[in-house]
């Protein structure tokens, strides 16, 4: 079954941050993230993509709350890393930073838009970008310059995003199951919609030249694509 992609607002993107219906989608995203082992596919790509690195500073593109990067954190056992956690909005818990001090990150918040970020000249220069459930909100066009800018920041960049499928489609469908709420139920799907799929991410990258492009999907619901400086 083949699936164009299709991009639509998602509503947890509207709402204020303290809006309940916010928090309680927030708290939903960190149960779908679970089931769909996000956390887990990062640390594999990162562990065999930057096998051999020390690195030294990480940037997350769209990183929420931070509690997706703190699990890969805690997976990954490595030490002495500055974090710098790109987003609209800073809604980092007080416990969330301190579980990063207790892994001996060091963790800084970056609130504005991720585009304006990566085209800030003065936007240090790091080991990894990475970006969960993030890249498939923007169109082709926005994303193919996102990516140009992320590419300026680091030699490894790192994505695990909704797969575009139709068993994706049918299971973002099914999660009034979990009790999810009405935001959360809407977002799904629409991130299924907007996912990716083939080598679409790839393509997206530009040129070839310099970088090694891998781009797979990941069981059983994450589309993953990396790319690393040659």
């Amino acid at each position: 079954m083949n699936l164009a992609r299709s991009i639509e607002s998602e509503w947890l993107d509207t709402l204020a941050a303290d809006d309940p219906r916010a928090m309680r989608s927030r708290r939903d995203l960190r149960r779908v993230n679970a089931i769909m082992l996000q956390a887990r596919a990062m640390v594999r790509l990162l562990n065999i993509h930057g096998a051999g690195m020390r690195p030294r500073r990480i940037t997350e593109l769209g990183g929420g709350d931070g509690t997706f990067m703190l699990g890969v954190a805690r997976r990954l056992r490595w030490t002495d890393i500055e974090i710098i956690l790109v987003d609209q909005q800073d809604i980092v818990a007080t416990q969330t930073h301190a579980g990063f001090a207790a892994l001996g990150w060091r963790l800084r918040v970056r609130q504005g838009d991720v585009r304006d970020f990566l085209e800030d000249p003065e936007a240090a220069r790091g080991d990894i970008v990475a970006a969960n459930l993030f890249l498939h909100h923007f169109t082709d066009v926005d994303l193919a310059r996102l990516l140009r800018g992320a590419a300026t920041l680091a030699p490894l960049f790192v994505a695990c995003e909704p797969r575009r499928s139709a068993f994706s489609l049918l299971a973002s469908r099914m999660l009034f199951a979990l009790g999810c709420n009405d935001v959360s139920r809407h977002d799904a799907v629409a991130s299924v919609r907007a996912g990716f799929d083939g080598t679409e991410l790839s393509r997206l990258w530009g040129s070839r030249e310099g970088w090694r492009l891998h781009e797979q999907p990941a069981w059983p619901f994450t589309h993953c694509f990396v790319a690393s400086s040659v």
